[in-house]
């Protein structure tokens, strides 16, 4: 929590998310109740690491599970589909977390659960990077960017990321 006070990663993170669910809402393939249901998505955090009493990014994805589809809750929806945003390959972090202790709890709680791939190699994403590097190496050429926060500087400015505080408990 406290290196996401000083920099813009949860803002970044939560605007991948929009942007996505709005690709998706403008995807003519899919079904207009599945469109529909896309309005109904939070942000949630996998794995958790460092002592119990260094506060971290809520809610914890097993907890939010938890409080949204725990037993005593039975409001007929019992489906989830889980996006690693954050994550650019399927890595043991992500298998672990995701599809193997998440995949328990939801199963476990009588929930059915898909997990959305990473983009790993996908040939639009391999494109992508290698659009990034053309950028970067040719001065003149326009920064695409996606979003609100528009083309990321390749320096940052001087104040850009103080340094993390750490709690002295």
């Amino acid at each position: 929590l406290s290196m996401a006070e000083n920099c813009p990663y949860e803002r970044q993170v939560r605007e991948s998310c929009r942007l996505v669910i709005e690709q998706l809402h403008n995807d003519s393939q899919l079904d207009a109740a599945v469109r529909e249901g896309l309005s109904d998505w939070e942000l949630a955090y996998q794995s958790r690491s460092g002592p119990p009493e260094q506060p971290w990014l809520e809610p914890e994805i097993g907890q939010w599970l938890l409080d949204h589809y725990g037993e005593a809750k039975q409001d007929g929806s019992r489906n989830v589909v889980i996006s690693p945003i954050g994550f650019m390959s399927d890595h043991k972090e992500v298998i672990f977390d995701l599809d193997v202790e998440i995949l328990a709890l939801c199963d476990h709680l009588k929930i059915n659960m898909v997990r959305a791939a990473t983009p790993g190699t996908h040939p639009r994403f391999v494109r992508m990077i290698r659009e990034l590097i053309e950028e970067r190496l040719d001065r003149g050429m326009p920064r695409l960017a996606m979003g609100s926060d528009g083309p990321w500087p390749d320096e940052c400015e001087e104040d850009c990321c103080p340094p993390m505080v750490r709690s002295k408990e």
